[in-house]
């Protein structure tokens, strides 16, 4: 006998909403796995109905990762809470230039979430993974009171492996490499906030949310040099050329005028009063690798879907302090330094 068929009544997909019952490990909370989160993200590792999935790794070293999105709003132009699960983490896993192979979710739910919201983010969730070409392998749900959550928090968990003769890390950065990055910055941040604050811009700015994988293994293909890789996430791309500026022990220097921001973005940010440097992304990457490979570099990533709009914006320059150093449109120079408060709470 299947759980299904113990159960009186289907979930109400359109009208029931999460209740306490959901989490506590009895009947309702076996329906609201087989009714919703099996039919979205089934495969055959979770098939076997284990507390833990059983798999097989490809030669290489391990990667994993693991990232809580709490991003509010839960739905924003571009995407959602469920494919930014995804893709932060398989995000985190490509920066060492790894295969992403299997991610674990585990979802934290509010007492009274609608559970047309919460199929809606499962569904993205799955989504995002097939297209990713990763399964969502194990995974765990609990609720939480009324009041004590924010509709949804999501945790994924990575793995992935790195072939051989692959070594990319945040303290390789030398003095004389080429920094790129794939393209503009600052959609994630300001795409969130203006849906938060029901703010009207001209042109509605869409989420960069992505899955980068897939142009880092082409990146790696063409240039197996490359020294670092990162996504500028929290905190936008100066405090990441921070922490590798500090985990290198180098400087560097970026050009204002070769950063690439949308017309609309550094619009709202003019009006918000914010610097794009330090607005955050979710389908950006930094590269940085030797001068004499950067235009080699450059030409595979725009050749991508997702680097059309890539761009070399500075170098690594000996620093013993670690500054962050820009070169502004009008000539002049100025410190980017590590992202200070929280200008933009909750955007991932």
């Amino acid at each position: 006998m299947t759980t299904r068929s113990r159960l009186s009544a289907r979930l109400d997909l359109e009208q029931g909403r999460v209740d306490m019952s959901h989490g506590a490990g009895g009947r309702a909370m076996a329906q609201l796995i087989d009714e919703l989160f099996r039919p979205a993200l089934d495969n055959e590792w979770l098939a076997q109905g284990n507390d833990q999935a059983l798999f097989s790794v490809p030669p290489g070293r391990l990667v994993m990762s693991t990232d809580a999105h709490v991003v509010s709003p839960l739905f924003f132009p571009g995407g959602d809470i469920g494919a930014l699960a995804v893709h932060g983490t398989l995000n985190d896993i490509a920066m060492s230039g790894a295969r992403p192979l299997y991610l674990a979710a585990s979802f934290i739910l509010e007492e009274g979430l609608p559970l047309a919201d919460l199929a809606r983010i499962v569904a993205s969730l799955a989504q995002a993974a097939r297209e990713a070409g990763v399964a969502v392998v194990t995974g765990d749900t609990k609720v939480v009171e009324r009041g004590k959550g924010d509709g949804v928090f999501i945790t994924t968990t990575g793995i992935g492996v790195v072939p051989e003769g692959i070594t990319i890390s945040g303290d390789r950065a030398r003095p004389g490499d080429a920094i790129l990055i794939n393209g503009p910055i600052g959609d994630h941040g300001i795409a969130i906030l203006s849906q938060r604050e029901h703010l009207g811009f001209e042109t509605e700015v869409q989420s960069d949310s992505a899955a980068l994988h897939g142009l880092v293994a082409e990146m790696i293909a063409a240039v197996p040099e490359i020294h670092c890789l990162r996504d500028p996430t929290r905190g936008g791309l100066a405090t990441t050329l921070n922490e590798l500026a500090q985990q290198s022990g180098v400087g560097m220097r970026v050009r204002e005028c070769d950063i690439p921001v949308r017309a609309a973005v550094a619009a709202a940010c003019e009006l918000l009063g914010l610097d794009p440097c330090y607005v955050a992304n979710e389908g950006k990457l930094v590269a940085i690798c030797p001068a004499e490979r950067a235009e080699t570099l450059l030409a595979t990533m725009r050749a991508h879907p997702l680097g059309r709009d890539s761009a070399i914006i500075g170098e690594v320059v000996e620093d013993p302090l670690g500054f962050v150093q820009m070169q502004t449109c009008l000539g002049g120079e100025r410190l980017l330094d590590w992202l200070t408060g929280e200008p933009l709470p909750r955007i991932c």
